[in-house]
């Protein structure tokens, strides 16, 4: 155990800048803080000494009769002695509970007196008492070598309730009062009063008494985070919730909350719930005997066992109807994401690709095929006489040609290229890895089919088109980028319809 410093050690601990000034002045010039009684005083003379032992702490303890048969109580109640035989000797009892927790006693004897005091304070004494069964309990799975350090530092961690009290009596207790549903909550209403919570407050008023500063800071982080702390430290800040959950409203709820908070944890694999709370349910009454607390509402340990894994089990599977919900909107957005990246790249009324998603592609495969040294060949497609037909047949016959046309492209075109409307009257064909025979070997079944089969009907007569067709091929000209090889193939089909239409020209030929 850790010799207790002779001095008042409150102005050593890193917590004292956390402390806001006139909580500090409050609490230097506090007549009415808590104090300790003679005994206690003597046992932390005794425990001052770096080689305090067993036989000195008994003595100063037998000075007070009363002290010395709840010592002797605690030793051998179902907390401590198990299977152990009857003891009857100070000594016996300070050699059985350890100097630690000897030296907790010894101090909470006097401090949880709890005649005519408020029932928010029996509350946090109830929950104080549970954390450090459940602080001992882990430790003793975690960290056995400190598994008193441990209990003290649970035991103790809200006496900084006892300090607030004493400066702001009324402030207190409309804070605590009212019940809150959970701890943290306290801690959050102190924090707006008083710009600091009563674990810090609680420290240094260990310290100022002259405990060690290794336990006045574990007091003052009693309430902090556990996910990164020491081994000893965790067994201290989780043993709080476990207290929590097991004074809530709602203990199985709460232990669920807290099962899902530890369930990534490293040590928490080590803990075994059950055993964890079947202690709790057997040595509580005990240690709340002893210590003369009036005993906080006991739990049935296998029932609310059971209550919290039926309602794991519940939230699980209501979780993953959650979860198999919100995979199935998922993947409806990204189809419906998908569908209308799709209509982006797609005229409406042929079905073909639109003129934007024609030059990106054309430029896409320019650069491609420049760079790996392919062909790529345009062909620029204009339909002759196309405003005469919407003149004549009006704009509904000339939309079915322009539809009926672009499914003739989807039929004759390849996998590999990519046709669609440049724009009114005028298609484009993309021919990756074609040189110019090639590509004019395709264009030439379009002016075939166009010859042998009508491109619709009005009234059942026949409507024959013919159209003009010019082709540009990547390697055939010095193209700076795929604008120039379309503006190419867009010059040439000029070229064919300035020289009568219904034909083909390769551009350079």
């Amino acid at each position: 155990m850790l010799a207790i410093q002779p001095t008042d050690n409150s102005q050593q601990l890193s917590l004292s800048a956390n402390l806001p000034d006139f909580i500090r002045e409050g609490l230097n010039d506090c007549f009415n803080l808590p104090t300790l009684p003679s005994a206690a005083i003597k046992v932390l003379d005794v425990a001052r000494s770096p080689n305090a032992n067993v036989k000195a702490y008994a003595e100063a303890i037998q000075t007070d009769p009363i002290l010395t048969m709840r010592l002797l109580a605690l030793a051998n109640s179902a907390y401590y002695a198990r299977r152990a035989p009857t003891i009857h000797t100070c000594r016996e009892a300070v050699a059985r509970v350890g100097l630690d927790t000897t030296l907790a006693t010894t101090l909470s004897f006097n401090l949880f007196k709890l005649k005519d005091q408020a029932a928010y304070l029996q509350r946090v004494w109830s929950r104080s008492l549970i954390a450090a069964i459940a602080a001992r309990y882990l430790a003793e799975q975690l960290c056995p070598g400190q598994a008193g350090f441990v209990f003290t530092a649970a035991l103790l961690q809200d006496i900084g309730v006892l300090a607030l009290k004493a400066l702001y009596p009324e402030d207190v207790e409309a804070i605590y009062e009212p019940l809150p549903t959970h701890h943290s909550e306290l801690i959050h209403s102190e924090q707006l009063q008083f710009g600091c919570d009563h674990a810090t407050v609680g420290a240094w008023l260990a310290a100022k008494w002259g405990v060690p500063t290794h336990l006045a800071e574990a007091i003052s982080t009693s309430h902090s985070d556990f996910t990164f702390a020491p081994i000893d430290l965790f067994c201290v800040r989780i043993s709080g919730l476990i207290a929590d959950a097991w004074l809530a409203p709602s203990p199985a709820h709460s232990l669920v909350s807290l099962m899902r908070k530890l369930k990534n944890h490293t040590e928490a694999q080590h803990i075994v719930l059950a055993e964890l709370l079947s202690t709790i349910e057997t040595q509580l009454p005990s240690l709340a005997d002893v210590l003369e607390i009036t005993a906080p509402k006991n739990l049935d340990s296998d029932a609310l066992m059971a209550e919290a894994q039926h309602l794991l089990f519940q939230q699980t599977l209501a979780l993953n109807a959650r979860l198999e919900q919100q995979q199935s909107e998922l993947a409806n957005l990204l189809k419906r994401q998908d569908e209308l990246e799709v209509c982006s790249r797609i005229d409406p009324l042929t079905g073909l690709a639109n003129r934007g998603w024609l030059e990106e592609q054309l430029s896409e495969h320019f650069t491609h095929c420049r760079e790996e040294g392919r062909n790529l060949s345009v062909a620029f497609i204009d339909l002759d006489h196309f405003k005469m037909v919407n003149d004549q047949y009006g704009h509904l016959v000339g939309d079915v040609i322009l539809e009926n046309f672009g499914k003739l492209l989807r039929e004759l075109v390849r996998d590999s290229d990519l046709a669609g409307r440049f724009g009114g009257e005028e298609f484009m064909i993309i021919m990756p890895n074609e040189d110019a025979h090639s590509a004019q070997q395709l264009v030439k079944q379009i002016l075939q089919k166009l010859a042998e089969q009508p491109i619709a009907y009005v009234e059942n007569q026949p409507i024959h088109i013919t159209v003009s067709i010019g082709i540009a091929c990547l390697h055939d000209g010095g193209f700076a980028d795929s604008r120039e090889l379309m503006n190419a193939a867009d010059q040439t089909m000029y070229f064919v319809k300035h020289s009568g239409r219904c034909g083909i020209a390769i551009y350079g030929q």
